[in-house]
């Protein structure tokens, strides 16, 4: 078990999501990159080469810990199974940051492989709360909780997200992470400003940035739908997203998220130079 009080915070500098094809190449030349997130769930086992490889770069990266199966809008109470071995993974790891997402994804018995978005109201806002307050007295630690990429809104929402999200950070005390491309295509998708979203945004709660890349679609009637899939470059108004909020806000650690279609090391090395150059000229 790594010492607990040698838990080191994240670096102003960029991330990216770990994966193992990459193992070698991270240990020969992270170029800029300075620390590493992995997926909660992929982590929860005892043993074998996945935990020998995290305990390894543990020792050298500052490590994040997203989890994407705690359902913490769901209706029913957080798995208690779930949040044990959760506990358990963090316990040993120490991880610099834990986040998780404002969304659902199982019901009764049924675990579904989406993250699905929440009316905003105050029902809602009370029940993500709860979990949150339980969540964070289980890990004994703050989480950072992001914004989702949505597809539609509901009709019953009393609130706007960021006005929810900012309720949410100062009723539990945890800090949130700000996905950039979920803005771009959230706002794409439902006809918004994505410069107002950030303008409205409690960015004094940000403690990490999420970038990555999505899938062009249209809708039936040839409006544009864009897919958060992970799975391809920042495109550039993302970047010019990201750019003037971190001018608004300052430096903070960077992730670039590549799930699907995971590319050679120096593509995703490219991506994260990029974000290094963005935060460089915000700290000159």
């Amino acid at each position: 078990m790594l010492d607990a009080t040698s838990q080191r915070s994240l670096p102003l500098a960029p991330g990216i999501g770990y994966k193992p094809q990459h193992f070698t190449e991270i240990q020969q030349d992270p170029g800029p990159v300075r620390w590493l997130e992995v997926h909660a769930e992929n982590y929860m086992g005892d043993g074998g080469r996945p935990i020998a490889q995290l305990r390894h770069l543990a020792e050298r990266f500052p490590i994040s810990v997203h989890g994407v199966g705690l359902s913490i809008g769901g209706e029913a109470p957080l798995d208690a199974d779930h949040l044990a071995r959760l506990r358990h993974l963090v316990d040993w790891l120490n991880p610099a940051s834990f986040s998780e997402h404002l969304a659902w994804s199982s019901h009764e018995t049924a675990f579904l492989n989406d993250l699905l978005p929440l009316p905003y109201t105050q029902a809602t806002l009370t029940r993500v709360a709860d979990h949150i307050d339980q969540l964070q007295e289980a890990l004994g630690r703050q989480m950072l909780l992001e914004n989702p990429s949505t597809y539609l809104a509901f009709a019953e929402s009393e609130m706007e997200e960021t006005d929810f999200l900012r309720e949410i950070a100062q009723r539990t005390g945890c800090g949130l992470l700000l996905d950039i491309n979920n803005v771009f295509v959230s706002c794409t998708n439902q006809k918004l400003d994505p410069r107002a979203y950030i303008a409205d945004f409690p960015l004094d709660f940000v403690g990490e940035v999420h970038l990555g890349g999505h899938d062009e679609q249209e809708d039936e009637h040839g409006a544009p739908l864009l897919i958060d899939s992970h799975g391809a470059e920042v495109v550039d108004p993302v970047w010019t997203l990201y750019a003037e909020t971190i001018a608004a806000m300052g430096p903070r650690p960077s992730l670039i998220e590549w799930d699907t279609d995971v590319p050679d090391w120096p593509v995703l090395a490219a991506e994260a130079e990029r974000a290094a150059g963005i935060l460089a000229q915000v700290s000159q």
